[in-house]
């Protein structure tokens, strides 16, 4: 029996959350093809059963592995990203196993060189995913990987494709293989650490930053004013999305209401097929400048502080 944690680590837009739902089977974590999308640990759970022939019939898991999904590790601008940084760092140090996450698709540069190094000084067994190969020719994948075998001494090294599934049922044999006996650290119906709040307002969120343009996503931020679950069949949710600057106010709202309608209508799509019921979703657009330098409000975000 094998468990313990796993932690995805990578520069922004490498497909770590990608990666993480694929695993589970499930959404847990946003995605959007901005960068840090992520903001902050998202936990996912997977067991895995015995293998067919297995001596026992007993539907133990052969193993159970916690998946850390982190935030992009870049350079900070705000408190807010110092904060996403320091809990990427964070789960390097207190994880059984790390799985940095590439994308092979584009050529490595300073941030990646930045996180080799950081590497050196971590004795976690690593295991380096290069990701998105469905966008490159085969034959670039051994120069890539030999400049990763010589940067640092992974102990595995596994060409996948969060997308479309590549390689994505041996990357998670090799975890099991380098995790460490022990006994299952939660119970068989366990998914995640996050909160149906939590879930609603990265929902939203999501949606603002497939919806709205490039310059805006860094500034948005979603708080769950309501979360009325009074009526067995209806959930109601009144969300306020905040921006920092009354010029963004109308890149959210757009002409005549039309962009914000466009986000509830396809956020609540999505809330209804993952509550399985009706969803009635209220949303409103305010001005807080500053908001990502305010340690008060990044608390109240969940945007978790260095060491918590």
């Amino acid at each position: 029996m094998k468990s313990g944690f796993v932690s995805l680590l990578g520069r922004p837009n490498a497909g770590k959350s990608t990666l993480l739902n694929r695993i589970v089977g499930q959404k847990l974590a946003i995605v959007s093809d901005k960068p840090q999308t992520t903001r902050t640990r998202v936990v996912g759970v997977k067991n895995y059963p015995p293998s067919p022939g297995a001596a026992s019939a007993r539907q133990a898991p052969e193993g159970q592995v916690v998946f850390v999904d982190t935030p992009g590790v870049h350079k900070p601008t705000h408190r807010m990203n110092v904060r996403m940084v320091d809990v990427a760092l964070d789960a390097m140090r207190e994880v059984d196993v790390l799985c940095l996450v590439v994308d092979a698709s584009v050529k490595a540069g300073p941030g990646d060189r930045y996180l080799l190094d950081l590497l050196k000084d971590v004795k976690t067994p690593a295991i380096l995913a290069l990701n998105k190969v469905d966008r490159i020719a085969k034959n670039r994948l051994l120069p890539i990987i030999d400049h990763y075998r010589q940067s640092h001494s992974f102990v595995e090294f596994v060409p996948v494709s969060a997308t479309d599934g590549t390689n994505v049922d041996v990357l998670e044999q090799l975890f099991l293989q380098h995790l460490p006996e022990g006994e299952p650290l939660y119970p068989p119906e366990y998914l995640t650490d996050q909160t149906d709040r939590f879930f609603v307002s990265e929902i939203v969120r999501e949606q603002v930053l497939r919806l709205t343009h490039d310059e805006l996503p860094h500034s948005t931020a979603v708080i769950v004013d309501q979360f009325d679950e009074s009526q067995p069949e209806l959930l109601q949710l009144y969300c306020t999305i905040l921006v920092d600057r009354e010029s963004q106010k109308p890149i959210v709202v757009g002409k005549g209401g039309a962009m914000i309608k466009a986000i509830g209508t396809a956020a609540r799509q999505e809330l209804m097929q993952h509550f399985e019921r009706k969803v009635y979703l209220d949303l409103h657009v305010k001005v807080r400048a500053e908001w990502r330098d305010d340690d008060r409000f990044l608390d109240e975000l969940g945007i978790e502080r260095h060491g918590r």
